[in-house]
C-alpha cells in the first residue's frame, strides 16, 4: 500500500488543527514533520513543542525528519514528544549507525535520508538496520521547490537493492511531489509520498490527499 504523508511545513499554522483534521479526512497515512536548525539547512522550523502538540491532536503516526547537525542530540526529545518515525541525514553525522540505533532504543522507527547529490552507495553499511530510506527530491530547507528528475534513478536503485538483499525498508520521497508525478514515483518503487504544497495549498486539502491516493493506487495496480 502506498502511503500519503502530508508535510505540515506547508500548512497554515494559524489553523494547524483544522489542517490536520482535513488531511485525516482525506485518508492521509501519516504526518511528515520537518525539523530545521538553520545550520544543516538555511532555515528554521518546527521544534519539540509542536510535535508534542501534534501528538495530542492526532492519532496519525508522526514522521519526524531531522534536518539538523548532530541529530543525536535531539532524538530522545522528539521520541518522547511523540514521534513514531525519526529520520536523520547521512550527511549530518559521522556516527550514522549510532544515531539509527538510538532512534530504535528510544522506541521510534529509524530512517536515513539522502540529499539529491548524495549517492545511494553511501548507505551500503546501514540499509539492514533502517526501517525506511527518505530520498530528497529537492534540496532540503524550503518548501515549494521543483522535483529533481534524477531522483527516480535513486529510488530505482534502492528498490533493486531491497530485492537483491531481501531487505524490508520502505522507500520515502520528499520534494516537489504532486499529482503530476505520483505515478512515475510509484512505478520507480516509492512506498511513502511526502507532499506539502500540493496538498495544503490546494483549495481542498482533503480532496488533494484523496486524488493523490487514487493516482498512487492506480499506478500500483498497473505495476503489479
Amino acid at each position: 500500500m502506498i502511503q500519503i504523508a502530508p508535510s505540515i511545513l506547508a500548512a497554515n499554522f494559524a489553523a494547524l488543527g483544522e489542517e490536520v483534521r482535513a488531511v485525516e479526512q482525506g485518508g492521509a497515512s501519516l504526518l511528515h514533520v520537518d525539523v530545521m536548525d538553520g545550520q544543516f539547512v538555511p532555515n528554521l522550523s518546527i521544534g519539540v513543542p509542536v510535535v508534542a502538540s501534534l501528538r495530542k491532536a492526532t492519532a496519525l503516526p508522526l514522521d519526524v525528519h531531522l534536518m539538523v547537525e548532530g541529530p543525536e542530540r535531539f532524538i530522545a526529545a522528539f521520541a518522547e514528544a511523540g514521534a513514531d518515525m525519526i529520520s536523520v541525514h547521512q550527511e549530518a553525522t559521522p556516527h550514522l549507525d549510532r544515531a539509527v540505533a538510538l532512534i530504535r532504543e528510544c522506541g521510534a522507527s529509524p530512517g536515513v535520508v539522502l540529499n539529491p547529490a548524495t549517492p545511494v552507495a553511501t548507505l551500503s553499511e546501514i540499509l539492514d538496520r533502517v526501517d525506511f530510506v527518505l530520498v530528497m527530491s529537492v534540496n532540503p530547507g524550503f518548501g515549494g521547490q521543483k522535483f529533481i528528475p534524477a531522483t527516480l534513478g535513486k529510488i530505482q536503485q534502492l528498490r533493486e537493492l531491497r530485492a537483491r538483499y531481501h531487505s524490508a525498508y520502505r522507500i520515502e520521497v520528499d520534494g516537489g511531489v504532486g499529482p503530476e508525478n505520483v505515478a512515475e514515483l510509484v512505478r520507480a518503487g516509492a512506498d511513502i509520498l511526502v507532499a506539502g504544497t500540493s496538498i495544503f495549498h490546494a483549495g481542498d486539502p482533503a480532496e488533494a490527499v484523496r486524488r493523490m491516493k487514487q493516482a498512487a493506487e492506480a499506478a500500483l495496480a498497473q505495476k503489479v
